[in-house]
């Protein structure tokens, strides 16, 4: 009798409890691109406790990183991704573009699915031996230049974008002097990398180069490894680059990781996620934990927003599309 009442008991607490979810392992693969390696191996920690915690599943992450352009050609092409977290609006547009996000999918999270920002800097040996405090240090005879490729780099076309902006102000919009000073820098370019990690190897690790036009939080990666060999230069004029995240429709349906992969992107919004993406110099979106680490960002820089430009799809057409101004001062 009072094992009959034990097994009715127990039962009923399983018909009570998410039964499925215990002793079950879900796995997710996040496309990523190139400097957000050291971040998300320490995110998808404090990813894995929170969704034991909430369902009591185990979860496998698998990253995939590279020039976040390439990597957004990958996954329309079929590599399977459950979720993208790419460099620019543009790249997760693409893979809309080939059916496999739903429209709309820059509303599905807070900051049009921005849940961090960064912005573009210089790395300088250091002592700064070339003296390079700006953009028209870099069109300078005798400085090479290190930066990626923005055909295959979203990093990249961050970086030239940065220097476009600063033409702009300097030119005060004349096009044909802008082009100009772009040509003159691109020129300078001893390298040009299929993506940002590798154009940090080719700075940091071969010793190619004067400056490295690069990501904040990988010129801030590069100094905590090197912290007696190099410096950061903060330009007079950057852009504010906002890397977004989405959650890939086709595949998490067929897979049925939609919740799974929800969630992984709305936590990398929480405190706990906040601070991990400041610890690896990226700037939260969250006002409050940003500002706790002044010390680290200069928040008084001259952020452009890409919008000023048309947004990226005009921005793409205009310079990084084929026959784009990219192409025409580009000449190697």
């Amino acid at each position: 009798m009072i094992r009959k009442i034990f097994a009715l008991s127990l039962a009923a607490v399983l018909a009570l409890t998410p039964v499925q979810a215990f002793g079950k392992t879900v796995s997710i693969t996040n496309v990523s691109y190139d400097p957000t390696r050291e971040m998300f191996e320490q995110y998808n920690k404090i990813f894995q406790e929170h969704w034991k915690e909430k369902t009591g599943e185990d979860v496998e992450i698998t990253q995939s990183h590279g020039g976040s352009g390439k990597q957004a050609l990958e996954v329309a092409n079929g590599l399977d991704a459950d979720v993208v977290t790419l460099a620019l609006e543009y790249d997760i547009e693409s893979i809309e573009n080939a059916g496999l996000i739903k429209a709309g999918w820059i509303d599905n999270f807070d900051n049009d699915s921005s849940p961090y920002t960064s912005t573009i800097v210089f790395l300088v040996k250091k002592g700064n031996p070339k003296k390079i405090q700006d953009w028209d240090d870099l069109t300078r005879d005798g400085v090479g230049v290190v930066t990626p490729n923005p055909k295959t780099s979203g990093g990249a076309r961050w970086n030239y974008m940065a220097a476009w902006a600063y033409a702009d102000k300097k030119y005060n919009g004349d096009e044909t002097q802008m082009k100009d000073f772009i040509r003159k820098l691109y020129q300078n370019v001893v390298v040009l990398d299929s993506g940002a990690r590798g154009a940090t190897t080719s700075f940091v690790e071969n010793g190619q180069g004067d400056v490295l036009v690069a990501w904040e939080n990988e010129a801030y990666l590069s100094m905590r490894d090197y912290p007696d060999e190099y410096e950061i230069v903060t330009p007079s004029v950057s852009i504010l680059a906002q890397p977004t995240v989405a959650v890939v429709d086709e595949v998490v349906d067929y897979r049925d990781t939609r919740e799974v992969a929800t969630e992984y992107l709305n936590y990398l919004y929480s405190h706990e996620a906040q601070e991990i993406e400041a610890e690896n110099y990226f700037r939260p979106t969250n006002e409050e934990i940003l500002k706790k680490h002044r010390d680290v960002f200069d928040l008084s820089v001259n952020l452009v927003n890409i919008s000023e430009y048309g947004g990226w799809n005009e921005v793409q057409k205009k310079h990084f599309a084929d026959g784009g101004i990219f192409d025409e001062i580009y000449e190697r």
